[in-house]
């Protein structure tokens, strides 16, 4: 059984910082590609950073230049640090893992695992 555990979300001021990390058992780790996804209401859930089993990343362009994605295989852990957020950034972040080495595309069902998610809530 593949589980996946998200922590750090909160509510910050626009500006602040945030760093996710997901608990990741029951799965190879260190051979899944590994994402973040994140849902505001209303809208579709959107994969915002990708890191390969390699290491090589993505990012979609909302957030390219203030977060960065990052894997810690000798723990199971992966990261998301987030920085200079803004409202927009509002949303239920998520971690996802696809049991491959290299990342599919950004839609979600490429992904089969799924954390419980995580608020990130940025304040004006």
């Amino acid at each position: 059984q593949v589980y996946l555990v998200e922590s750090g979300g909160g509510s910050v001021q626009s500006g602040g910082s945030l760093r996710l990390s997901c608990a990741a058992s029951g799965l190879t780790y260190s051979r899944y590609c590994m994402a973040w996804f994140r849902q505001a209401p209303g809208k579709e859930r959107e994969r915002v950073a990708a890191i390969s089993s390699p290491g090589g990343t993505a990012y979609a362009e909302p957030v390219k230049g203030r977060f960065t994605i990052s894997r810690d295989n000798a723990k199971n852990t992966l990261y998301l640090q987030m920085n200079n957020l803004t409202p927009e950034d509002t949303a239920t972040y998520y971690c996802a893992a696809a049991d491959r080495d290299y990342c599919p595309g950004s839609s979600p069902a490429g992904y089969k695992n799924w954390g419980q998610g995580t608020q990130v809530t940025v304040s004006s």
